[in-house]
């Protein structure tokens, strides 16, 4: 995209001469005499760069800038003038003007200078584009649905997004789009431009977690050759999501109370009061109030999680709602995979909608694009759809009667498929490693002790 620039100067002959220089580079410039044409120039189109002289014959320059940021807050603007002073360089500086150049300069230098300034401006546009993009994909209308009760989500999202609330509580089973939710409240409130930043708490051990979460100081433990500032430092002005919160060691508990409750910790090994202003939203799929009947969960710590607590309800609960995610989630991965229009068989629709989908959305979701990525034809049929283990064909090996191959057996491969299984597991419960040993059949101790034998965590 061609490159605009707007200068704005009384003198002919130097708005030639920039006219010229910026022409050769092959850029668009539109000239304007006086402040009111500069003014109106800017009304009609936007601009990468403006070159605005100090000394106008209507008007001053200053007040040409603040009129242009009325209009456009991100051009980049350079004060051109023959009559410097501190003061006005310091009032143009004020006013938002990238650099301030004294006549009579020099081409090569000037040229220098508006280099410097369109990299500003090619980094504000990307920047501009990142923020639409994310709140295109992250705007409430992301989160699909319209049966009532997520109506009422939708409601409740809105409100917390654009209020204060400082910690929020997302309760919902596995697949039912929690971290959706959270990125949504973030990227709709006032701290969008601000990092958010998530863990999934059983992701860690509990010593790995703290220091995720509050950061280190060097030499606080063996391999801590650095200082290292942790999440909700990172994340200052902006939302820490916390995945499984339900799942936290009871130690690392107390001092995310301690947090909750004043904002401010110490890193691990530190002394330091560090203060901080972080959005907290927290998500779990466990029963808390069973977990704190089994001495497992903080009874205090729900308590001040649940300053404002948003309910996901599962899928099975959300009606019709199946077939809107159905048809979402068919034609995104029919473009994904470079495929015309694919329709659904009318059988497909029955299976679809008389299924409970105890994996909620990320199950539906998982299903089809399976389903889309198998169709032929662009044709979904019932044989493309695999519903839970008791629905496709059950595997399993029968080691009673397995022989060892004439030419014997590399049992690398046992390591590497068990490496594959862990990871397997680990994706298919979102990282909870409690479901994930559930799913392997194995203790959580012996399941951490496998993760670490394939440096899984």
């Amino acid at each position: 995209m061609s490159i605009r620039v707007l200068i704005v100067e009384d003198e002919a002959l130097i708005r030639w001469s920039l006219r010229q220089k910026f022409e050769e580079r092959g850029y668009q410039v539109v000239e304007a005499e006086t402040g009111q044409s500069a003014l109106d120039a800017t009304e009609e189109g936007l601009f990468d760069l403006v070159l605005l002289d100090y000394r106008l014959p209507d008007i001053t320059g200053l007040d040409v800038l603040h009129g242009i940021r009325q209009v456009d807050q991100e051009v980049v603007v350079i004060m051109m003038t023959a009559y410097s002073t501190i003061e006005t360089a310091v009032e143009a500086i004020k006013l938002g003007a990238f650099n301030y150049v004294t006549k009579p300069f020099q081409m090569e230098e000037l040229l220098a200078t508006v280099d410097k300034a369109l990299e500003t401006t090619q980094l504000r546009r990307e920047v501009r584009e990142l923020r639409r993009h994310l709140q295109e994909e992250y705007g409430v209308s992301a989160i699909i649905g319209q049966h009532p009760s997520m109506l009422r989500l939708f409601d409740t999202i809105k409100q917390v997004a654009r209020t204060g609330v400082s910690t929020v509580f997302l309760r919902g089973e596995t697949g039912t789009g929690k971290d959706l939710v959270a990125r949504v409240i973030h990227h709709n409130s006032d701290r969008a431009t601000n990092p958010f930043v998530n863990i999934t708490c059983t992701a860690l051990s509990e010593s790995l977690l703290e220091s995720e979460l509050f950061g280190h100081e060097r030499g606080a433990f063996t391999d801590a050759k650095l200082q290292k500032k942790g999440l909700f430092e990172m994340a200052d002005g902006g939302t820490v999501f916390l995945d499984e919160v339900g799942d936290m060691p009871p130690a690392l508990q107390a001092k995310l109370l301690r947090f909750l409750e004043e904002r401010r910790f110490r890193r691990v090994g530190g002394t330091k009061e560090i203060a901080v202003d972080v959005r907290v939203i927290g998500a779990t799929n466990r029963d808390l109030d069973k977990a704190i009947e089994q001495g497992q969960f903080r009874r205090d710590l729900m308590y001040r999680l649940n300053v404002v607590t948003i309910t996901l309800p599962p899928l099975r609960a959300r009606g019709d709602d199946v077939r809107l995610l159905t048809q979402h989630f068919v034609g995104r991965f029919a473009q994904e995979f470079k495929k015309p229009a694919v329709t659904l068989a009318e059988d497909v629709w029955e299976v679809l909608l008389g299924y409970g989908w105890p994996g909620n959305v990320r199950e539906l979701r998982n299903v089809i694009e399976r389903a889309v990525l198998l169709s032929k034809n662009n044709w979904i049929t019932r044989e493309d759809i695999v519903l839970g283990r008791s629905e496709s064909q059950p595997w399993s090996w029968d080691i009673d009667n397995m022989e060892l191959p004439p030419e014997g057996f590399d049992f690398n491969k046992l390591r590497r498929l068990e490496s594959h299984l862990l990871r397997q597991a680990l994706a298919r419960t979102n990282n909870n490693q409690t479901q994930a040993a559930k799913l392997l059949n194995l203790s959580r101790d012996r399941l951490r002790y496998r993760l670490l034998k394939h440096g899984l965590l």
